[in-house]
């Protein structure tokens, strides 16, 4: 069975699901001829498609309880308006996980977002009554200020409808935290800037009694980016961009023998870059 609880240092982070997505590779990485994939087969299930984790990610650090990312939640948020090949097997299970590990979302000070893609911000709120309220009522929502302004620009679009719903109450509530540039949330964790996929994309490092490691968000979705880093999907905004930003966060953990952490890796989505014959490598712990 898959580790579900690493320690990085004093960190301890567990790695929970809402849920899984699938792709045809094509469609996802759509200027990768699907010859491609044939090195890599491990990448794609049965029926030939890429099926993603929709991991978050619980750090405890210095007394304080932080999620990353809320998954895509229980609604459908209009996923009939993206690509006909993107079929969400099943979502909506971060509550579950939740009770699995005796954790109530009362306990969470922090959600840290990556950025606003609706499979990072679904749980963000939960039907309650005729209304919405906030899932982790006692959090803080960290949420990078590139992102905020675009996503909110763009809440009137019927493809981001899920905006309006699940991002832009947290401001009235007053729970919403937005930064630039790297935020400090613990003396051992720090949000850093990994633009590209979103102009405000953010991972977190994790830097604790000498050991590190970064949770990578959607700066890298299947494994087989670790060797074809200039690989991009076609979500990335700025591809050339976010091939940078993958390239420089590889590197920094390869340099640092650090883990990559990836909530869309097979779960639990922990690892570390290896070298093989002059290629790298992740492989799960």
């Amino acid at each position: 069975m898959n580790k579900q609880k690493i320690n990085i240092g004093n960190v301890e982070i567990l790695s929970l699901s809402d849920g899984r997505l699938s792709f045809r590779p094509d469609d996802f990485f759509p200027d990768v001829p699907l010859g491609s994939w044939n090195v890599y087969p491990d990448s794609l299930g049965e029926d030939g498609c890429l099926v993603m984790n929709m991991g978050c990610f619980i750090l405890k650090s210095e007394n304080k309880t932080i999620l990353v990312d809320t998954g895509l939640g229980p609604y459908s948020h209009n996923l009939d308006t993206l690509q006909e090949s993107h079929v969400s097997l099943e979502s909506g299970l971060l509550k579950s996980a939740f009770q699995s590990i005796a954790l109530k979302p009362e306990d969470i000070d922090f959600v840290a977002i990556t950025h606003l893609h609706m499979d990072h911000v679904g749980w963000n709120f939960t039907q309650e009554g005729t209304g919405l309220v906030p899932t982790f009522p006692n959090a803080r929502y960290l949420i990078p200020l590139a992102d905020w302004r675009l996503f909110k620009r763009s809440a009137s679009n019927k493809r981001f409808s899920y905006i309006e719903e699940q991002v832009i109450p947290l401001e009235k509530l007053g729970c919403l935290e937005l930064f630039e540039s790297e935020k400090e949330i613990t003396a051992s964790i720090t949000a850093i800037p990994t633009p590209g996929h979103t102009p405000g994309h953010t991972s977190y490092l994790i830097d604790s009694d000498g050991e590190m490691g970064i949770v990578s968000g959607d700066i890298i979705h299947v494994p087989a980016q670790v060797q074809e880093p200039e690989w991009s999907p076609r979500a990335d905004m700025k591809p050339n961009l976010a091939v940078k930003s993958r390239m420089d966060i590889l590197e920094k953990l390869e340099h640092d023998t650090g883990l990559l952490i990836s909530g869309h890796f097979p779960q639990p989505g922990f690892g570390r870059l290896l070298r093989l014959e002059g290629k790298r490598y992740w492989q799960a712990l």
